[in-house]
């Protein structure tokens, strides 16, 4: 069975990306009223293609949970967590982001992806989300940390907490007791 969390744009959001759009259009129109033709001009047009492009195409559209994985679906790429390599799942309140600064990835610019550094850890974190807020951080048993938003992230926490503690019990179950 499949469980389907989809993205919702928040207003925040939408404006950082109409920001972005529209000074690339004034960059553009600046570019071309002060400089006639050339290759700074091709070069420019192409890296605002190019950079829109690379953008568009990372934006988170929905997670999906199967039986077996987590997987977060952008419109190219799939990042996929096993279930059972999850260590923890918890809700994290806008406050607690404060800390988390972009290293390389979209910052508002039709969503919030990427790679973060988290400043109070001095850890790098990804991040796929539409908003800054109803994040749900997904730490793995390598130490990983992926932050996502979703519209429901209570639903998405209660629906991961039993893969921690079936994990937490065959790790225990594992252990041998010490030779007397």
């Amino acid at each position: 069975m499949e469980t389907v969390y989809k993205y919702r744009f928040g207003r925040r959001t939408l404006y950082w990306t109409a920001l972005h759009l529209l000074l690339f259009l004034l960059l553009g129109a600046l570019l071309y009223l002060l400089y006639e033709g050339g290759y700074l001009s091709a070069w420019f047009t192409s890296f605002v293609v190019a950079v829109i492009a690379l953008m568009a195409l990372s934006i988170p559209r929905r997670i999906v949970i199967t039986e077996q994985s987590v997987q977060i679906r952008c419109l190219l790429d799939i990042t996929e967590l096993r279930r059972d390599e999850i260590a923890s799942v918890r809700r994290v309140e806008r406050g607690g982001m404060k800390w988390i600064v972009p290293l390389f990835g979209g910052c508002g610019f039709f969503g919030y992806y990427g790679h973060y550094l988290d400043l109070k850890n001095f850890d790098r974190v990804r991040i796929y989300a539409s908003e800054w807020c109803n994040m749900v951080e997904i730490t793995d048993i390598y130490e990983e940390r992926l932050y996502v938003s979703c519209t429901d992230p209570e639903r998405l926490v209660a629906q991961l907490r039993p893969d921690i503690r079936a994990h937490r019990d065959r790790e225990t179950a594992t252990k041998r007791p010490p030779r007397g």
